[in-house]
């Protein structure tokens, strides 16, 4: 293959990073045709392909030789445009891949979402060994899944425990449900962390993301000591939900870190014990509060919307009083 060629195929993993944020921020769509996670798109498939052909070699003998011929080329029509796909092909000709046909032209639809699945599920090879399966929807040789995990999980693994930046001047950390089917075949809920850091630069960055079950302070800390050990030894604001014990696990990793809870979570939570009649008048009245000028005028509205409402709502005024240390750190 050309030196033009390996250079094409060579996954590109920062310019990936860089559009994906440019792409945040301007708000267009990350998957899809031009989008910043179609070329991870792409890279599993060539692998996937790598790993069916040195399954293939190695099932030649030396009575029946068999090598590696260079890559062709080929162009895969998806269901978001074409994409022009690097395929290894073998001296004899014989290899008959399985994941892209050798002259399959259009990709069947069900399977993209499935291959980009694989980049949500974490470190556990048995999650990606279990989803790759469902990419092929039929049991395939474990060789072969061996053989394309191999080129896979270390990618996977390179970006999740990549180092980071000694400082970072705001982090946002939440976590998000979806849903995927289990190992019977049924759906359960799984929990995505997610970390996105502005470094001193006022750079936007992801930091992190990690699988578990349910969102909890304690995976909090162990994903809080994750980013210590990869070089994260202070964040300046962290920015967080209510959820209990979370301030708590943030600050036993980083004492000096100030924490802003969502004002956003905050409202949300104020509604819930509203009656329908009195809502409006009560977001205008909190409004006044977190839209201060600065924190003294914040506490002067905040004063006065505890004398209107205390009585009515007095567990309102509680949660905005127990909270109000962690909701004027923005100010």
């Amino acid at each position: 293959m050309s030196t033009e060629k390996k250079q094409k195929f060579e996954f590109d993993y920062e310019a990936v990073k860089n559009k994906a944020l440019e792409q945040l921020k301007s708000g267009k769509p990350l998957l899809g045709k031009g989008g910043a996670l179609a070329p991870l798109f792409k890279s599993f498939l060539e692998a996937a392909l790598e790993g069916e052909m040195a399954d293939h070699l190695q099932e030649h003998t030396e009575d029946d030789p068999n090598r590696r011929n260079g890559h062709g080329s080929k162009n895969l029509r998806t269901s978001d445009g074409d994409m022009e796909l690097f395929t290894p092909r073998d001296r004899n000709g014989s290899f008959e891949p399985d994941i892209v046909k050798k002259r399959q032209t259009i990709l069947a639809d069900s399977l993209e979402p499935k291959i980009l699945g694989l980049y949500s599920l974490g470190t556990s090879l048995r999650d990606i060994s279990s989803h790759i399966k469902d990419i092929y929807d039929c049991d395939i040789s474990h060789t072969v899944l061996s053989e394309i995990t191999d080129r896979v999980i270390p990618a996977v693994k390179e970006w999740q425990s990549r180092p980071l930046d000694p400082v970072y001047a705001i982090a946002w950390l939440d976590a998000m449900y979806y849903k995927v089917k289990g190992e019977n075949g049924h759906l359960v809920t799984r929990c995505l962390y997610n970390i996105l850091g502005i470094d001193l630069e006022g750079r936007k960055h992801i930091l992190g993301m990690y699988i578990a079950e349910c969102e909890g302070a304690k995976f909090w800390l162990s994903v809080l000591t994750d980013l210590h050990q990869r070089g994260v030894k202070d964040i300046l604001i962290a920015c967080i939900d209510n959820l209990s014990g979370f301030e708590e696990a943030i600050l036993s990793i980083y004492p000096k870190t100030e924490v802003q809870s969502c004002i956003v979570h905050q409202v949300r939570n104020t509604m819930k014990y509203v009656t329908e009649k009195d809502r409006k008048e009560v977001l205008l009245d909190i409004q006044k509060v977190y839209k201060a000028v600065n924190k003294e005028v914040a506490e002067t509205h905040l004063d006065e919307f505890e004398i209107k409402w205390n009585k009515k709502y007095p567990v309102v005024i509680r949660s905005w009083r127990n909270n109000w240390h962690k909701l004027n750190t923005f100010f």
